[in-house]
């Protein structure tokens, strides 16, 4: 194996498989900017890898593909660190395509430095401030069973933040989240990718872009899996669910949102509210006013749909589904 010596990642990171969604992923936060670019790995039907400390990218660019092969998690990372020379100095997390787990901590790595392994989680660390950071983030992950794997690998983030995390400081964050066909059209398995690269408070901002990303980019996945995967739907309805109660400033969020709930008959009076939310933010969208029409007509409010469908009728007068929306709340 080529063994290349890179620069020191002060960081904590956890690698972690959601077996339920058939989702893995790696969470990582630094005082060392764009840490994210280089600790973070992952494969759909694969693993995830976590490579810090004195990072090695060939433990991920040659581990993934072993772990894909069937080896395990504790083969993997025998054969990776065996002929490293620098093996004392890294750290490693790895978490197999079937959730088993495996880590590595160098005997040169700089305190505090350890790691913490269970049923599908891989944590580690490497000069924290203590190992409370660690069992912190444990904690926090654990806690946060039932929920999108992105929310529990951030909620350990930031767990590990608030419990002491970088003795140095922090810099930037990110998380990576693989699922098989769930990137952008079906054309990658990365499902989540978020990286806060050089920010004073990059957890902040990491969560409110998993926020939004998780609302434009795993809602419209998750909602397509519904007949077939009873998880997806409940994934789905917490994030249907976060937007009703917390809302945005986004009125094409809320659109999206307003619609899969009017669509689905569930949860009427919070498609209307986030309906009429965004239409108060984009008076003149057609789509948005659309929204509220349905929604209102399938709560029973056809005097309140026809008056909305008849402004966005005015507003896009060529648009012949429009139309038909009209002519179907007036019958």
């Amino acid at each position: 194996m080529t063994v290349v010596f890179l620069s020191l990642l002060s960081t904590f990171s956890i690698a972690a498989y959601d077996s339920d969604a058939g989702e893995w992923g790696v969470a990582v936060a630094s005082c060392v900017p764009f840490a994210y670019h280089s600790v973070a790995w992952a494969g759909a039907d694969a693993g995830a890898i976590a490579t810090q400390s004195w990072t090695n990218h060939f433990y991920a660019t040659e581990g993934l593909p072993l772990l894909k092969s069937g080896l395990s998690a504790d083969s993997v990372l025998v054969l990776l660190t065996y002929t490293d020379t620098l093996r004392d100095q890294r750290q490693l997390g790895i978490v197999d395509r079937f959730g088993n787990t495996a880590s590595f901590t160098g005997e040169m790595c700089m305190n505090w430095a350890g790691s913490i392994l269970g049923d599908g989680y891989a944590i580690q660390g490497n000069i924290l401030t203590g190992p409370e950071v660690i069992e912190e983030m444990e904690r926090a992950f654990l806690e946060a069973e039932g929920v999108p794997l992105a929310e529990r690998l951030y909620a350990a983030l930031v767990a590990g933040e608030a419990a002491g995390g970088d003795s140095r400081g922090r810099q930037s964050a990110g998380i990576l989240v693989v699922r098989k066909n769930s990137g952008h059209n079906g054309a990658t398995d990365r499902f989540v990718e978020i990286a806060v690269n050089d920010n004073p408070d990059p957890l902040t901002i990491l969560g409110d872009h998993l926020y939004t990303w998780e609302l434009y980019n795993c809602l419209p996945v998750y909602a397509s899996e519904i007949t077939e995967n009873s998880v997806s739907e409940a994934r789905m309805m917490h994030l249907l669910q976060r937007l009703a109660l917390e809302g945005s400033d986004n009125p094409q969020l809320l659109n999206l949102g307003a619609w899969e709930l009017a669509t689905r008959d569930i949860m009427l009076d919070e498609a209307i509210a986030m309906a009429g939310k965004a239409v108060e933010l984009a008076p003149d969208d057609s789509n948005i006013r659309d929204t509220l029409a349905e929604a209102l007509f399938r709560n029973g409010d056809i005097e309140g749909a026809l008056e909305q469908a008849r402004i966005a009728t005015e507003l896009d007068p060529e648009n012949p589904y429009l139309q038909e929306q009209l002519e179907r709340f007036s019958n």
